[in-house]
């Protein structure tokens, strides 16, 4: 039979994922060949000029996207239940995700009022398969569940590794998926991306979450590191002018962000800062201990002699951000003031301060 497309109610067009690559080609196909299997559907009862579609929806589209309006269809003289799960049974040409099952079985379920034990039954599967198909769904936000129907992020991507964070933090899981669905990763990428996640602390956590992007690039740029081709000392430099820049950016942000964060949320920037100050301290305490450090020498020949005679560096200024320059406070309330310089010991950190970050006298940080 043929249906124009006002006839169609296309209900179940959630229940599959978009898979742009083979959409692709129906269309090519269609566009040579016409329409060559047609679609199921089942008339309403309420509507007989109207049926709902069990299968077909890629074809549907491929069509109006050709400009046709009508398309070849079977009727199946049976009641959506039956048609939905024979249409299941019949699938042979790709296998369905856990995703998409659980989308059928939720839709069975919510809407179609079958029991656990019949869904079992039906399926022929246990009822803790069924049950696990349908947490899955409740697990996964919506939002992350509408890129995996658009094709932008991977069913299994979203199945292995967005429902474990899900569990753990939602809002973390929904901000990961935007990006994962803006940039397109791979499931090979977005799994580097949970492992990182999953074995980092709070605030490295955090950042991932905040520019995945980033974060893989710099993997692949340790991934693809030759010691024997990259100056080491070079390289120890760029990553510490990357670290005062990114430093010096959080600092710019903080005023904005402040008006927008509640207080669990400033308790967490605090404690990542504390988190990073601790790290950069552990560093500072090593350089100094292995005598890396190596200080300037003046025009006179006079070691320990600071050299700001002859221009400040643009990457050293002092800024409004590191405790020292100037009284900063926790940002729900914890006090804290910049640490007493009258011992004339400037150009050292204490190893036992960890609560601030002082700038080195007279050792002006890398250039750009």
């Amino acid at each position: 039979m043929e249906l124009e497309f006002h006839q169609l109610d296309l209900r179940y067009e959630s229940l599959r994922v978009h898979r742009p690559d083979r959409e692709r080609r129906l269309l090519a196909s269609i566009a040579e060949h016409g329409q060559q299997v047609p679609i199921v559907v089942v008339v309403i009862a309420e509507e007989p000029n109207r049926f709902v579609v069990i299968d077909g929806y890629k074809r549907i589209r491929a069509l109006r996207k050709l400009g046709r309006d009508t398309v070849n269809a079977t009727l199946w003289d049976m009641p959506e239940t039956e048609a939905l799960i024979l249409d299941r049974s019949l699938r042979t040409a790709e296998s369905e995700t856990a995703l998409e099952q659980g989308w059928l079985l939720s839709e069975l379920y919510s809407n179609l009022e079958m029991s656990l034990d019949d869904l079992a039954l039906r399926f022929d599967r246990s009822k803790s398969w069924v049950s696990r198909r349908l947490a899955l769904v409740r697990e996964l936000p919506q939002s992350v569940q509408h890129y995996v129907r658009l094709g932008k992020i991977g069913a299994q991507a979203a199945m292995k590794y967005l429902v474990p964070i899900a569990r753990t933090n939602t809002l973390s899981c929904e901000r990961l998926a935007e990006e994962i669905a803006r940039h397109q990763f791979s499931t090979s990428e977005v799994g580097q991306i949970y492992d990182a996640w999953r074995k980092g602390p709070t605030y490295v956590q955090n950042s991932i979450i905040d520019s995945p992007k980033l974060f893989l690039r710099t993997r692949r740029e340790i991934e693809e590191y030759d010691p024997e081709s990259v100056d080491a000392g070079k390289e120890l430099l760029r990553n510490l002018d990357i670290v005062g820049g990114i430093a010096r950016r959080a600092a710019r942000q903080w005023k904005e962000a402040d008006r927008m964060m509640n207080p669990a949320e400033r308790e967490n920037a605090w404690l990542c800062l504390q988190q990073a100050i601790n790290d950069l301290t552990v560093l500072s305490n090593k350089i100094e201990k292995e005598n890396v450090y190596v200080e300037f020498e003046s025009a006179d020949g006079n070691p320990g002699t600071s050299p700001q005679g002859s221009g400040d560096s643009p990457d050293c200024p002092c800024p409004e951000s590191i405790p020292g320059c100037r009284q900063e406070s926790h940002p729900v309330g914890i006090q804290y003031s910049a640490p007493d310089r009258s011992s004339g010991e400037s150009g050292k950190l204490s190893s036992g301060d960890n609560g601030s970050v002082r700038l080195l006298q007279g050792k002006p940080g890398p250039g750009p």
